[in-house]
């Protein structure tokens, strides 16, 4: 069995003067076209490739958005600030188990529907949140 080798591309897009999207491959001298969005540029650029390379459609394209220094400081702080959600997000699930637990199991017994109404969660989620207690041990 012959294994075939999945070329790598890099891809490289910029804004020029007027507001297109120029996508330029690395390596590949004279390959390169336009789109009035990135998307739309890049697939253009694979279309252009197909006439520079075989199996372009298999190849691994690699983009390279260039932004500038301000737009690139706020992805780095929106993909900080999604990881706290993330991190805070799995702190709540915990704590909503617990309280479930707590607020379900007991001396106080409480109903689904009670807990829920407590907790500020429908009753179907204290469910879920008990059940989850139950499969993690």
């Amino acid at each position: 069995m012959v294994e075939e080798i999945v070329k790598t591309y890099h891809v490289t897009y910029e804004r020029d003067e007027s507001g297109w999207w120029v996508a330029s491959v690395r390596g590949l001298r004279g390959c390169h076209t336009q789109g009035r969005t990135v998307d739309e540029a890049r697939r253009r650029i694979v279309e252009a490739m197909e006439l520079f390379v075989d199996n372009t459609r298999s190849a691994n394209i690699v983009d390279d958005v260039k932004l500038p220094a301000s737009a690139k400081k706020a992805i780095r702080a929106y993909a900080t600030l999604r990881k706290k959600a993330e991190q805070e997000d799995r702190r709540a699930a915990l704590a909503a188990r617990r309280a479930v637990r707590v607020l379900r199991g007991g001396r106080l017994k409480m109903s689904a529907r009670d807990a829920a109404r407590v907790l500020g969660l429908s009753h179907q989620r204290v469910h879920q949140l008990a059940q989850e207690k139950q499969t993690r041990g």
